[in-house]
């Protein structure tokens, strides 16, 4: 198992009664993404963790597939929703560059605190636009944290090297916005919580169509 997965893996249970930082950006940005669902949408997710955010939007869309490298997270995810009796997403244990590829097969693809942690993040945006139906949308919400402290760079890229904390590409804005625009999807919707350590960026693109 990669570093990154063994990581999430062993921190799956707690990260899973977390409370939110802030439940009032949160609700934006829902709000936000299921302006653009309806009762047919096909919407993937990577990097879902405890399926948290597909399972709030899966009552919105026609069906979620979600995925997630820590087989631990999945666990607790597919745990969630036979609780909540939610039949319409599917759970499953992946990496984005390791799923079969699936042109215009998605009216939206999520990426929620995970761009950052990509080893190559140029090819998980091109893939993302490929899933893709003309005009879908991605939906990101990413930390910034070439804006942040440099004492929490440095613990970060420490922590890598000594293989104890996953990837973590330090990025900010203005670059993530230029990546994304580098695909061909157009930013609809850019908004970034205030507060908080490491400045967090959410955003919506679309493709045209």
């Amino acid at each position: 198992m990669h570093v990154n997965a063994r990581f999430w893996d062993r921190l799956a249970p707690r990260y899973a009664r977390m409370q939110l930082r802030d439940p009032d950006a949160y609700e934006k940005k829902l709000a936000m993404t299921r302006a653009w669902l309806g009762p047919e949408a096909q919407v993937f997710e990577f990097g879902c963790g405890t399926g948290t955010t597909a399972l709030k939007h899966a009552p919105h869309a026609g069906h979620v597939t979600a995925i997630d490298c820590a087989p631990a997270m999945i666990g607790i995810a597919r745990q969630k929703a036979a609780e909540a009796g939610i039949g319409n997403v599917a759970f499953r244990v992946g990496d984005l560059a390791d799923m079969p590829d699936s042109p215009a097969a998605f009216d939206m693809v999520m990426a929620h605190n995970v761009l950052h942690l990509l080893p190559d993040r140029a090819e998980a945006l091109a893939r993302v636009h490929r899933m893709l139906k003309p005009g879908g949308v991605f939906v990101s919400s990413t930390a910034c944290a070439a804006g942040a402290p440099r004492l929490f760079r440095w613990v970060i890229a420490a922590g890598h090297a000594l293989r104890l904390l996953p990837l973590f590409n330090p990025l900010t804005a203005d670059a993530l916005r230029a990546e994304i625009a580098a695909t061909g999807l157009g930013i609809v919707e850019d908004w970034r919580p205030e507060g908080g350590r490491v400045p967090v960026l959410f955003l919506i693109a679309q493709k045209p169509g």
